[in-house]
């Protein structure tokens, strides 16, 4: 139930302005792909899908392109390495899938823009600007993405001690 609820956060954070530039996307996608449920693993990639739908064509009137479809990829890649830490959700590994899905959107995402765009030359020089002008973004996706997912992955393991140490406390006294 909270690899739902925390998927659905990511998509209202997304609505909503988050001048800080991160948001819980990669934490949610983590989280679910670890403790979801396998059969149901469609419902997070549909839903973001059709978030980047909305915002694309209604929000920012957009067209949608074909770089938007390397990201619905990286959406189902970021869910398979969740499901790598279905049996490893100890800080190393939950970190380490932060930190690469950090770096795996930061390479992906600006390869795309690129490749798909007239924002820059095509040749090495203007995929070199590419990656500096989103390495100014960089540092704090990483940190969203760190945070978030840390976040996403403590709260079963803090909602669990708490039920633990409630039910050590006598509750016959109290009736």
């Amino acid at each position: 139930m909270l690899a739902y609820f925390f998927v659905l956060f990511a998509i209202l954070f997304r609505l909503i302005p988050h001048p800080w530039g991160f948001t819980p996307l990669t934490g949610s996608l983590l989280f679910f792909g670890a403790r979801g449920s396998r059969r149901m693993m469609w419902l997070p990639l549909a839903l973001m899908m059709a978030c980047d739908v909305v915002l694309t064509r209604f929000w920012y009137a957009l067209p949608i392109t074909w770089d938007q479809y390397v990201t619905w990829v990286w959406y189902a890649a970021i869910l398979w390495l969740g499901t790598r830490l279905k049996n490893r959700q100890t800080p190393l590994p939950v970190l380490g899938a932060a930190l690469a899905g950090s770096a795996s959107f930061f390479v992906v995402s600006n390869f795309a823009v690129w490749a798909a765009t007239d924002l820059y030359p095509r040749s090495v020089g203007g995929l070199m600007t590419c990656y500096g002008v989103g390495l100014l973004h960089f540092p704090r996706n990483l940190a969203g993405d760190v945070l978030f997912t840390s976040a996403m992955f403590a709260t079963p393991v803090v909602l669990q001690a708490l039920s633990r140490a409630w039910d050590k406390h006598d509750h016959t006294a109290a009736a």
